[in-house]
């Protein structure tokens, strides 16, 4: 029998869908994200991925994290939590009663439900999707940039031509969603920013800095439960100190960034 299996989006690892609204129910079921993790069979790093690049598609927080005290650290469903599983429930339900009714239309045609259904849908390879409003647009005769708030007072801009305003229908006021390769950002420490040609100079600390013996991976709280990643080499990493709670600003150009739409 035919089931439908909804992908909201992907970065470089896997797809927003059932295997993170899995992960997302097991953290709340088991009451952190260590045991949740453990219970879907995922690492504590690839569990803390999967629910960072959740909180950033979604635009808020999905789990509300507490550390320490008497009973330890937990973790609890936002009230937007509960209303994501929900809606994800929804949406595969519908996604897989709409499938069924157009399988015997496509009977003969060489064209599955799920062909047709999976040519609609975007994916990406881009660490980072960071959902906002757009805030600012300035156009000249050939492009435009284009500013997208995605945490307050975090304004992440892309340079597109003015084709691609048009054809995507871009407007103030419009939420987007900014795509950027966690390969693309760069890293400089301390309280001022830095002086430096790239147009995203994003401020935040640093969450966590998971290195090898050639690459790091480093993720940046920007605000309001958003992050952002970067993947620099071990010896950067080390040579700017880059550790938890250190104060640090992501760079990377504009033209490193894709707008993305609804």
């Amino acid at each position: 029998m035919m089931e439908a299996l909804v992908s909201l989006r992907a970065d470089d690892r896997s797809p927003v869908g059932r295997d993170r609204i899995r992960l997302l129910e097991a953290v709340a079921r088991e009451g952190s994200i260590t045991a949740g993790a453990k219970a879907v069979g995922l690492t504590y790093k690839a569990a803390w991925d999967a629910l960072d690049a959740m909180a950033n598609l979604f635009g808020q927080p999905l789990l509300e994290k507490r550390t320490g005290g008497r009973a330890g650290g937990g973790a609890s469903l936002t009230p937007a939590g509960f209303k994501v599983l929900q809606a994800f429930h929804r949406l595969e339900g519908e996604m897989t009663r709409v499938m069924r009714a157009i399988e015997p239309e496509l009977a003969g045609s060489g064209i599955s439900p799920v062909n047709l259904i999976s040519g609609y849908l975007m994916k990406t390879s881009a660490r980072n999707a960071l959902r906002g409003t757009i805030v600012t647009m300035t156009q000249d005769a050939l492009t435009s940039e284009i500013g997208v708030e995605v945490a307050k007072g975090q304004i992440i801009y892309s340079i597109v031509t003015n084709e691609s305003v048009r054809s995507l229908g871009l407007v103030i006021g419009r939420e987007a969603t900014m795509l950027i390769k966690a390969p693309f950002v760069a890293f400089a420490v301390g309280e001022a920013p830095p002086k430096i040609s790239a147009r995203n100079i994003v401020a935040g600390t640093v969450l966590r800095c998971e290195t090898s013996p050639v690459t790091a991976e480093v993720v940046l709280d920007i605000g309001d439960d958003k992050t952002l990643a970067a993947t620099i080499t071990t010896r950067s990493a080390e040579t700017l100190g880059l550790q938890p709670g250190r104060p640090a600003f992501a760079l990377f150009e504009a033209a490193h960034v894709i707008v993305a739409i609804d």
